[in-house]
């Protein structure tokens, strides 16, 4: 992740490095000038004020134009990372990011962009004083390679000591991070669960106790260990760097004539580069802390894989037909404890015919509306449009032709639906009055003006959107079920005919069993299969023709 943002900012990171490290060679030279002047007794002053001066000048300008380019780096990696991991969602296969979850995703999206971000934002610090350090090494050096190489060991030996402590702490940092994916799910319960957690109190109780807090101090303790570590380290560093001023001052300079010079430039070159060791250590633990962020990004990258092409804009296709043939699919059954399979299913679907999916909970109906509408692709068996297969390279097309009202759907505020152009808001509000929802919600600038409404009249903003999509097959899953009677009535005996008469191929998942008979067919689900439906097959339609039933070997 962080070579991938280094590739996209290459030019940007190249300057600020640059001038980080000019900043850092333009202080070390301002220290040199400082003791030069300290200790040299004869020597051009006038001269030497303008170099000073000249290196001061250097130090300001290089620390702005450091900062600014490592800010403008920082806030740009910070979108980069978002519309990274954005089209990553976008473009994952379904499947794959309903295993990953939401919240691991929102966590990415936050926590984890910000933390790598910051990183940029203290890559100058880090740069910039390794560049002092490091200069500082080298006038030592110049002034005695004696205390050079002694510098040399205790800077090792404690650089050994703070690599042994980083990896202690990278593991608190890790822990830390796959806790608050988790508090990141506990805290959308928070707000989706509210009603749940006013009425029942003892749920209430606990949850915030055993759950929620427990998870907060679980990330707080290992965040806090973790950091705890690094600043125990620098503190090592720092103790080590006094002990090393000490024994050069007091033990490896001895009393020769030149040893007050001598004892001031390294007096005075310790003290300078005490501080920037110290914001040294201290901002290395950012690093580590985007280094975990992004790993944990690229593990999350890694489990949103997609196989498909994406189809660019363009004409949805047009549908004479789908056949599911042999269409098989497993996934993992929560209420039975086991793998479960659906299928093999042998279906056909055409325009203006309005076909019923019934069945008990957990049958398999919502998995085999998303095999359907290539949402889930079959593990065995084939999906045919209008005689073609439908593959991997043109499942996203096929998914084109559907607009589909699933029991969990997602309203969004803007009608990203254009086709209809400068009629978008007219039509919007004519279908709004329809649905009779004209004095709650109106369409304006292609946007709902509220989604603060009910559970049922939520589902008629998005039937809303269904007809301005304006697509071939429509499918519902469950949509009357949150309908009070009039609704009911309205959406099954004048909606769903007036769409099958401009030529809609409609599929309803429904319970609602007064209203089976007005299916063209009706397809009855039990255990993953399709069964014969003996009891409907025998009732009469009132006023309409007799549902088509669906068995297990095909239409009867």
């Amino acid at each position: 992740m962080l070579k991938y943002l280094v590739k996209q900012s290459k030019t940007l990171l190249i300057s600020a490095s640059f001038a980080s490290i000019l900043h850092g060679i333009c202080s070390v030279l301002l220290l040199m000038q400082i003791n030069a002047a300290l200790t040299e007794t004869e020597s051009d002053r006038e001269t030497m004020a303008l170099a000073f001066a000249a290196t001061a000048v250097g130090v300001m300008f290089s620390y702005m134009i450091a900062a600014i380019l490592f800010e403008r780096l920082g806030q740009r990696a910070h979108s980069e990372l978002r519309m990274f991991i954005t089209k990553k969602v976008i473009t994952a296969d379904f499947r794959q990011l309903e295993l990953l979850g939401a919240a691991r995703v929102q966590s990415a999206l936050s926590e984890h962009c910000t933390r790598v971000a910051e990183f940029f934002e203290s890559f100058p610090v880090i740069l910039t004083n390794a560049v002092v350090v490091l200069g500082c090494m080298v006038y030592m050096a110049f002034l005695s390679w004696q205390v050079f190489l002694f510098a040399v060991l205790v800077i090792g030996f404690g650089s050994l000591g703070y690599h042994l402590a980083h990896l202690r702490a990278i593991r608190h940092l890790e822990t830390a991070a796959n806790e608050q994916d988790k508090l990141f799910a506990y805290f959308r319960s928070l707000t989706d669960g509210a009603k749940e957690l006013r009425l029942n109190r003892a749920k209430r109780t606990t949850f915030y106790d055993d759950v929620l807090e427990q998870s907060i101090e679980k990330v707080r303790t290992e965040r806090t260990f973790g950091m705890s570590i690094f600043v125990a380290s620098a503190g090592w560093g720092n103790f080590l760097i006094y002990a090393f001023i000490g024994i050069v001052l007091f033990i490896l300079v001895d009393d020769g004539p030149d040893r007050t010079m001598i004892m001031t430039g390294y007096a005075l070159i310790f003290i300078y580069m005490v501080g920037p060791l110290e914001a040294l250590l201290l901002n290395i633990p950012r690093a580590n802390l985007a280094q975990v962020s992004a790993e944990r990004i690229d593990d999350i990258a890694r489990a949103m894989t997609s196989s498909e092409p994406q189809v660019e804009k363009g004409k949805s296709p047009s549908l004479q037909n789908i056949k599911l043939q042999a269409v098989l699919h497993r996934y993992y059954h929560e209420q039975k404890d086991e793998m479960f399979t659906l299928g093999p299913i042998d279906l056909q679907f055409h325009p203006g015919e309005i076909t019923f999916l019934v069945g008990g909970n957990g049958s398999g109906k919502t998995t085999l509306a998303k095999l359907l509408v290539g949402l889930y692709p079959p593990e065995e068996g084939a999906i045919l449009l209008n005689g073609s297969l439908i593959n991997d390279s043109n499942r996203d097309h096929y998914r084109q032709i559907f607009t589909t009202i699933f029991s969990d759907f997602h309203l969004f505020d803007q009608l990203l639906e254009t086709s209809h152009g400068q009629n978008l808001d007219d039509k919007g509000n004519q279908l709004l009055a329809k649905l009779h929802l004209q004095h709650k919600v109106k369409v304006h600038n292609g946007a709902f003006t509220t989604l603060s409404l009910s559970q049922g009249q939520r589902k008629r903003l998005a039937l809303v959107v269904a007809y301005l999509e304006n697509r071939p097959f429509l499918v519902f899953d469950e949509w009357a079920a949150d309908q009070d009677p009039i609704f009911k009535e309205i959406f099954y005996h004048e909606l769903l005919p007036e769409l099958r008469a401009i030529g809609k191929a409609i599929l309803v998942i429904s319970h609602d069993d007064r209203y089976f008979h007005l299916a063209d067919r009706l397809i009855r689900m039990e255990n993953g299969r399709l069964i014969p439906d003996h009891a409907h097959a025998a009732s009469p339609a009132i006023d309409m023709k007799r549902p088509t039933i669906i068995t297990a070997n095909g239409m009867a």
